[in-house]
């Protein structure tokens, strides 16, 4: 058959007799061979087009020969005709392998009494209503219209976008909206926070359906210049999310590879393209509605491209435009099954042929290329499993996302177990396999087997027993008494602070006070006045209460030191006269001899492993000091609700998660206080580390747990909190 245009396959009756083991079944009528690109080892190739399904496969040359013979009707009639009429060196076990293919793909026509078999094949195919039901909620596609006219009609203006004007102007908007975003970067920083509301949102995914409707008709009219149909366009589903689609599957029809890949990239290209003008537009446009949709549009178009569409890893666009730069048709299947050959030899050293023969180099990086792709997945589909579980409520949530689990992760693997299922007479003959095995068993038992236990955290080092001296609410510092570093006796006064308002009310209850007791005594001794007198005593008693309780509240605003002890933490800028905010520290009153402790907070997990007893190491930050013995001295029973030490949250440069409430934070998760003290005599710490507190990290040497014991822990207790047990 001719190989320069495509036409009809030939399927004459057999010519000769045959046996029934090596007998060819006829192809079918409505199937197309098309000539295909050259092949990067230099042999021609063809591309069989089943219009039925619109599915095009790529054959070689050896089977494109056997598909000019195939109406000899044998096997080995075909390879006889090619041994004799081409340099070929065929065997009838090759042509029955071309035919096993072929049937594989629907390709060869049934024969009489085949309907039951065919009938029962499908409906094999379609599996029961369950099995419906998965595909259709994992993915399905809506058809919504058939553009192939449409986009002949509007070709004409459609042209203008590919012109070489075109092309220049949207890389000079791109220039100048770059260059505009870099001036402006705060404005448009900001303008991306503002959009983050549920309004905003809104505004993107509107923007996105019309960014993505714009990405397939880039396609869709590319498609059609280049000369292929587009039959139909439409909306698909992936775990029940919209995507657009254009059945562009013509596009094989291209003996080029260069014009493929204008038709893959011409989606992206579009997208870019709006995102360059939607760019330089918000460069130009005054701050308004028009400023506000054109940063939506920009930042929509560059997220989604360069998030979604540009990744290698899914069959998006980015993965056909690699395919097709590579001229590598099905560069996912066929890199993930050189992987899986390549860990089957790696593990058991069969010595199987690779799928397909490839340089050592290109066979390297398609390996790497399927393994960074298994781990994308796994990513993406445990991210998509999570999303879907807290869409929907409990029971229904936990049951979809074993579903993703299963069909996405599990599947696989049970895929690959099942090859080395049917290998396993040879698998468990090579010696390779044992070493495999060892090795498992020892990755393992290293997960199952207790290691021995560090538990690392943040901490401080500071005083054991120590007062602070704060304003116990908004105050004036009238005087201090002593100095950072000064000795201050039991019962001194440290400070004198003033409180307007304090005062104030106290000057009015002391005159009250005198004016009622001068009342009381001028009283005379008739009715009435005893009366009287009776009254004012009782308002006397009362306002003497209240200035009792006012001179104890006063007396707060002038701290005296509950024992002897060195002040320390003084700020050194503060000053009589300055204000001070409402428990604003003012410094710390060291008990004289306190022993130094070390003060840090551990999680329920880590906290479980530590006991009173246990040693430790303290070091500060910057190593500014020698490394401290310690000992766990006491570990707190109940969880802390805030965190005292508010060095010691992840905020600060510390291991504690926490959120601000009303100025305090909040640990993220429970957390209990683990106290150590010095093993040095008495507890003290060298002369250079005790003018102050010190932050630094704590290594505690805690009990061996096996690490696996405490994922598996971790995952039941998520079952069980979940699954409502």
């Amino acid at each position: 058959m001719p190989s320069s245009a495509p036409q009809g396959l030939r399927t004459a009756t057999p010519a000769m007799a045959t046996t029934a083991e090596d007998a060819l079944a006829p192809l079918r009528e409505d199937l197309a061979l098309l000539p295909g690109p050259v092949l990067p080892d230099g042999q021609p190739s063809w591309t069989l087009h089943d219009p039925a399904r619109n599915l095009y496969l790529r054959i070689d040359w050896p089977a494109f020969e056997a598909l000019q013979r195939w109406h000899l009707g044998s096997a080995r009639a075909v390879a006889d005709d090619i041994a004799a009429c081409t340099t070929l060196a065929m065997e009838a076990e090759d042509v029955v392998e071309i035919a096993r293919f072929l049937a594989q793909q629907q390709c060869l026509r049934p024969e009489p009494g085949q309907a039951r078999a065919m009938a029962e094949r499908a409906q094999q195919s379609r599996g029961n209503l369950w099995s419906w039901l998965l595909h259709h909620y994992l993915f399905f596609r809506v058809p919504l219209v058939r553009p192939d006219r449409w986009l002949t009609r509007w070709q004409g203006v459609a042209g203008l976008f590919w012109s070489a004007g075109f092309l220049g102007l949207t890389l000079g908007a791109l220039a100048f909206g770059v260059l505009q975003v870099g001036r402006q970067w705060d404005a448009f920083a900001a303008q991306f926070v503002d959009t983050l509301s549920l309004e905003g949102l809104a505004w993107y995914a509107i923007a996105l359906g019309v960014v993505k409707v714009l990405h397939e008709l880039g396609h869709a009219f590319t498609a059609k210049r280049l000369g292929c149909r587009v039959p139909t366009m439409g909306v698909a589903f992936m775990v029940l999310w919209p995507m657009a689609y254009t059945d562009t599957n013509d596009a094989w029809r291209l003996t080029d590879a260069r014009q493929r890949l204008q038709v893959a990239c011409a989606g992206i290209c579009t997208e870019m393209a709006i995102a360059a003008w939607a760019t330089a537009a918000w460069g130009l446009l005054p701050d308004g509605p028009l400023r506000s949709a054109a940063f939506v549009l920009a930042t929509t178009s560059w997220i989604a491209t360069l998030a979604v569409n540009a990744s290698p890893f899914m069959r998006f666009d980015g993965y056909f435009i690699l395919s097709d730069a590579l001229d590598l048709p099905n560069l996912h299947e066929r890199c993930f099954a050189l992987a899986r050959w390549r860990l089957r030899e790696t593990l058991f050293a069969l010595g199987e042929d690779a799928p397909e023969p490839l340089p050592a180099a290109q066979q390297r990086w398609m390996i790497a290329f399927a393994w960074a792709t298994w781990a994308y997945r796994l990513v993406l589909f445990i991210g998509i499993a999570l999303l879907v579980y807290h869409l929907f409520f409990k029971l229904l949530g936990v049951f979809l996302f074993a579903v993703e689990i299963a069909w996405f992760i599990l599947r696989p693997l049970r895929h690959e177990l099942r090859a080395w299922g049917e290998r396993r007479a040879r698998i468990a003959q090579q010696g390779r396999t044992w070493v495999s095995l060892l090795v498992a068993i020892a990755l393992v038992s290293l997960l199952f087997v207790p290691w021995p236990g560090r538990i690392a955290a943040s901490a401080v080092l500071r005083p054991a027993e120590v007062w602070p001296v704060h304003a116990p609410s908004g105050a004036r510092l009238e005087a201090l008494a002593f100095a950072d570093g000064d000795r201050v006796p039991q019962g001194a006064l440290i400070a004198r602070l003033h409180v307007p308002d304090l005062n104030t009310r106290r000057q009015a209850l002391s005159s009250r006070v005198t004016q009622l007791r001068e009342r009381t005594l001028r009283s005379g001794f008739d009715e009435g006045t005893r009366e009287r007198m009776r009254v004012d005593e009782q308002t006397l008693a009362t306002t003497r209460a209240e200035l009792a309780s006012v001179d104890t509240q006063l007396m707060l605003y002038a701290p005296r030191a509950p024992f002897s002890g060195t002040l320390r933490d003084l700020d050194p800028d503060l000053r009589p006269g300055q204000w001070l905010a409402p428990r604003e520290r003012i410094a710390l009153l060291v008990r004289d001899g306190t022993p130094w402790v070390v003060d840090t907070w551990l999680d329920e997990d880590a906290v479980r492993r530590v006991a009173a007893g246990d040693r430790a190491a303290f070091v500060t930050d910057g190593a500014s000091g020698p490394v401290l013995a310690l000992t766990v001295q006491a570990i707190d029973r109940d969880a802390s609700r805030t965190l005292p030490l508010a060095e010691l949250s992840a905020a600060a440069g510390g291991h504690v998660l926490t959120r601000d409430q009303n100025g305090q934070p909040v640990p993220e998760r429970a957390i209990y206080r683990v106290r150590l003290a010095l093993a040095t005599p008495a507890g003290q710490v060298p002369a250079a580390l005790a003018q102050q507190s010190w932050r630094g990290t704590v290594t505690v040497h805690a009990r061996a747990e096996a690490p696996g014991w405490r994922y598996l822990r971790q995952a039941g207790a998520v079952l069980v909190r979940e699954l409502g047990f």
